[in-house]
């Protein structure tokens, strides 16, 4: 299996994504409680574009207990997989698993803000962006305004007279 695996890993690497997703495929059907496989099933189909297919190889890795470090990547994999399928509540419900369990993971809480965004949270969704990024960048010109920006995230829709 380790082989296959890393040939699998390999043909992605390569950019021969059908190739690395087919061999990925046939591991996880040979060894469907291996939850690495799983994940990297699901990850396979994600990178083709397949997501609705994607999304039962995510379930299966969580389900079956993938080490913490991929689960990181799983969760947001199948956040996002949801979000891109329309299914807005299930996404919202994993990123907020994801983020209770990987609070500095910055890539699951812009991830998450799309989904607010597609439930019509836009203030949430805007605040949780700004906040990430004037607490990521390293431009000086955002960096020089970090204090209004952090203000404001919250009172967009407020005005003053």
């Amino acid at each position: 299996m380790n082989e296959e695996l890393e040939q699998a890993l390999k043909l992605r690497e390569d950019g021969k994504k059908k190739e690395s997703n087919q061999l990925f495929i046939k591991l996880a059907e040979e060894f469907p409680t291996e939850a690495i496989l799983q994940y990297q099933c699901a990850w396979s189909f994600d990178v083709l574009g397949e997501e609705a297919k994607a999304a039962p190889y995510y379930e299966s890795a969580i389900e079956l207990g993938i080490p913490t470090r991929e689960l990181e990547g799983a969760l947001l994999g199948l956040g996002s997989t949801y979000r891109t399928l329309g299914e807005y509540e299930k996404s919202k419900r994993v990123f907020l698993n994801a983020i209770k369990l990987f609070p500095k993971n910055k890539a699951i809480q812009v991830f998450y803000s799309m989904t607010l965004y597609n439930l019509q949270e836009h203030s949430e969704a805007m605040e949780l962006l700004l906040t990430n990024l004037i607490d990521t960048t390293s431009d000086e010109e955002i960096l020089s305004y970090k204090k209004a920006i952090r203000f404001y995230s919250n009172k967009l829709g407020d005005t003053w007279k």
